[in-house]
């Protein structure tokens, strides 16, 4: 036996087992491979080896993230170093250390020799102790939990209920977006230290595939997940395109001189052929739903999730280029491939205990939107659930891009009021590509790369103050860019890791994992439930319980009618510019119907695909390489306008603002100054104080929810309002169909009008008046509920719990006091 067993048996409370330890001949090495079937036989009581393994298998992820450290976090750290890391580890203690400070000691000794900040050493190190405490209180509560009454009480089921609520995880989403060939996957790869893991290079073109990226914090393995759509929507799609095709003989008489736009048509057609070669062209949509059609990919047709499982980023990555990438032969081979990626949802890949993706999924996003209605659904919730958007164009041309400005405008209202985006990263990649550099010194060439980007960062700047759509949602402070090289931040070539920022994105992803409080929210909600649970158990405080009561509940009617009075104050606001939005599109809506059913620079059969496709898709399209068409979000575009303002200052994105002007979160019914008071109930009122902090965060997060909800209820109305107006038009076939699609639509516009703007209005102020009404009752009935479970009912035969809550209180105050150790 060595001085680590040693020190890890004490420090778990389990000295009176070295020895058998030390028979057993188990070492550092042995120690840390130990299985579940070793550890049964080395440890007799079951409670003992459920602590041991929940601390080893959090000491087997420190070791698994420090000997990853160099690869996750600082790629360039292998060129620059070698295999210095692989020899690097602090010798085992040769005295008396305890094996806290040895743990400490390794992964310092791992960080002093990586070129990365010391900040990324300190995370590790806290994000370290923050698992060793969160196991150790998930240990206790599951312990507590099997100790309450069998009995099915009130306060016993309430406790249970309250135990089981302990357990949240709120990932941060960063949605990308970029064009092919714009480096969004070497971007990926190189901020995450996966070199292989997406492909990179625009030989082979994405897809309309959501890919995911996330950490796999459960195994060493990497893993995908494939979600694919429905059987019926994929069938759905035989069927419009057939008749999309159909239907083009009956307008050869419109388009005579006209140029015919087929891209629509050639998308159709590369999706048909990605799957099923050329044998769809002579097979009716039923013989094409055939499982012979399927065989690689069995779970389609029953609507399952594929699963895919490798020991490495590159052998994951070539297992996904069937079910995301277009390209259809093999680079040595003339054989077509099938490729599956029309049929495909959305992926999620897993990396191995990545440190940056903890809390945090990157989300590689289409431009705007898909056809398919399920995969647009899909874009829409992952658009309007992003905190953050990264823009990623290639800097030589980033101000002038129009694809990356035109993705920004088109998703603003998406990410911005009808989300909960709070910064936007527009990212120029290849800044290390530089023209006419040959007879340039090293130096004189770092220093041209230098100016151009910060020339580029100045172009963008501008053009982002132009957007005045987007600034509606956004102020400029929302907008950073950040010009990178993944090249060589990889291959360290000619600039510093510094200079070529990917180190600034890190820093920023892992500032997301920083601020991500699921240990201390745990920690939090056991100290209180604790607290309830040994506090219930006194007796002789009847009098102090009315006491208190009484004051708990007249502070609570008093802070109920604080976060009554802005709710009305805003619902007004809302109502008067609403009033002011349905005028103005009573008089404007004929003119901005007529400039999009017949636009300038397109006529004829080109057009009539278009149009048929928006009134089949309920008003909105997304043609191949154009904007996209949304007849109802136009419709709806002088409600929306109206209430921009009134509703980014309502409903902030910025979460340390709050919704209300933060009256919720200044919601108080004053516990630290009744603990003063009532010292003999001090343990219930910990507990009220947590819950309170508690049902706020959670008010919180439905509100940002609800009021994406509210926001989009305006076009969705007009939509709905809309919808038999479609069904019409879409019914029209043969010469002369185009005209009556464009009269259809604007006849019903013509005598809707009068009503279609008045029912979106009420429609949301119903909504807001149902939020004000949900927010006030679910504070009263939550605390309430609270208030008489812990004070006004016996809680006699509930578990004395004084040596748990004791440890818990310590672990709370570790997370919330002391500042940092110093190396």
């Amino acid at each position: 036996m060595d001085d680590f067993v040693r020190n890890k048996l004490t420090e778990w409370g389990l000295t009176e087992f070295i020895q058998k330890f030390k028979d057993e001949w188990i070492d550092e090495e042995g120690f840390l491979q130990l299985d579940n079937h070793d550890i049964d036989n080395l440890l007799p009581k079951v409670g003992l080896r459920t602590k041991f393994k929940g601390r080893l298998k959090l000491l087997q992820e420190g070791q698994n993230t420090t000997n990853q450290e160099t690869v996750t976090l600082s790629p360039q750290h292998q060129q620059e170093h070698g295999e210095a890391s692989g020899s690097a580890q602090a010798s085992p203690s040769t005295s008396n250390t305890s094996g806290k400070v040895k743990r400490k000691l390794d992964l310092q000794a791992e960080c002093r020799q990586s070129s990365t900040p010391k900040r990324r050493c300190d995370t590790t190190l806290a994000s370290y102790t923050e698992g060793i405490i969160l196991s150790d209180v998930k240990i206790i509560m599951s312990h507590v939990q099997s100790r309450l009454p069998k009995q099915d009480n009130k306060l016993n089921k309430f406790l249970k209920e309250k135990i089981n609520d302990l357990e949240t995880d709120k990932r941060e989403l960063v949605g990308v977006f970029g064009k092919t060939g714009a480096g969004k996957s070497s971007l990926i790869n190189a901020i995450i230290g996966e070199k292989h893991l997406l492909p990179s290079g625009d030989i082979s073109a994405c897809t309309s595939v959501i890919i995911k990226v996330e950490a796999n914090m459960h195994s060493p393995k990497y893993e995908a997940e494939i979600e694919f759509i429905t059987k019926e929507e994929w069938q759905e799609e035989f069927w419009s395109s057939s008749t999309f095709f159909n239907d083009n003989a009956d307008q050869e008489n419109d388009q005579e001189d006209e140029q015919e736009d087929d891209s629509d048509d050639r998308d159709t057609a590369e999706k048909l052929s990605a799957v099923y070669g050329e044998e769809w062209k002579d097979k009716s949509p039923e013989n094409l739903m055939d499982s012979k059609y399927f065989k690689e990919v069995p779970e389609f047709l029953p609507s399952k999730k594929k699963t895919l499982t490798c020991e490495s980023a590159e052998e994951l990555s070539a297992k996904l280029g069937k079910y995301t990438r277009s390209d259809s032969k093999d680079s040595n081979s003339k054989e077509v491939r099938r490729r599956y990626w029309p049929l495909v949802k959305c992926v999620t890949v897993r990396v191995p205990r990545n440190e940056l993706l903890q809390h945090v999924t990157l989300v590689d996003l289409p431009g705007n939107g898909d056809r398919n209605k399920s995969r647009d659904k899909m874009w829409k919730e992952f658009v309007g659930s992003c905190s953050t958007l990264w823009v990623v164009t290639e800097i030589n041309r980033a101000a002038a891009e129009k694809e990356a400005w035109d993705i920004l405008e088109s998703a603003s209202s998406l990410m911005g009021n009808g989300g909960e985006c709070q910064q936007i990263h527009f990212i120029c990649t290849k800044s290390d590509l530089i023209g006419d550099s040959d007879d340039h010194s090293a130096a004189a060439v770092r220093a041209l790369i230098f100016q151009r980007n910060m020339r580029a960062k100045e172009e963008v700047n501008k053009e982002f103050s132009r957007l005045l759509k987007v600034k509606k949602h956004f102020s400029e402070d929302c907008f950073k860019v950040f010009t990178v090289s993944s090249k060589d931040f990889l291959k360290k070539k000619r600039l510093t890791p510094e200079e070529t920022e990917i180190p600034k994105l890190q820093e920023f992803l892992q500032g997301l994992n920083d601020n991500h409080s699921e240990t201390l929210n745990y920690v939090s909600g056991a100290h209180g439930i604790l607290s309830l649970i040994q506090g219930a158990s006194c007796r002789d405080v009847a009098g102090k319980k009315v006491d208190v009561c009484k004051d708990l509940e007249e502070n609570m009617r008093r802070e109920l009618d604080k976060v009554r009075k802005p709710m009305e104050e805003a619902y007004e606001a809302f109502e008067e510019c609403l009033s002011e939005g349905v005028e103005k599109s009573k008089s404007s809506c004929q003119r901005d119907m007529e400039s999009v059913l017949k636009p300038k620079r397109m006529k004829g059969n080109a057009f009539h695909k278009i149009l048929k496709c928006v009134v089949e898709n309920g008003g909105t399209h997304k043609p191949k390489n154009r904007k996209q068409i949304n007849l109802n979000a136009k419709l709806a575009s002088y409600l929306t306008d109206s209430i921009d303002e009134e509703f980014k200052k309502t409903f902030p994105n910025q979460r340390e603002c709050g919704p209300f002007n933060g009256v919720i979160s200044t919601f108080s019914l004053g516990t630290k100054r009744l603990i003063e008071k009532y010292k003999d109930v001090e343990l219930q009122l910990i507990f009220l104080q947590t819950e309170e902090e508690k049902t706020k965060t959670i008010l919180n997060k439905t509100i940002r929810e609800y009021k994406k909800t509210i926001y989009r209820s305006l076009t969705e109305t007009i939509g709905e309002t809309m919808e038999e107006c479609y069904q019409n038009a879409a019914g029209f076939k043969g010469p002369g169909s185009l005209e009556n699609m464009r009269s259809a639509i604007e006849k019903h516009v013509h005598y809707s009008k009068d009503t279609m703007f008045e029912q979106a209005k009420d429609f949301m102020l119903s909504q807001l008046k149902c939020l004000k009404e949900y927010i006030l009752k679910t504070l009263e009935d939550t605390l309430q509920k609270s208030i008489e479970l812990s004070l006004k009912t016996d809680g006699d035969s509930l578990p004395d719990v004084s040596v748990e809550l004791t440890e818990v209180k310590k672990h709370y105050k570790d997370l919330i006091g002391s500042p940092d150790e110093e190396d």
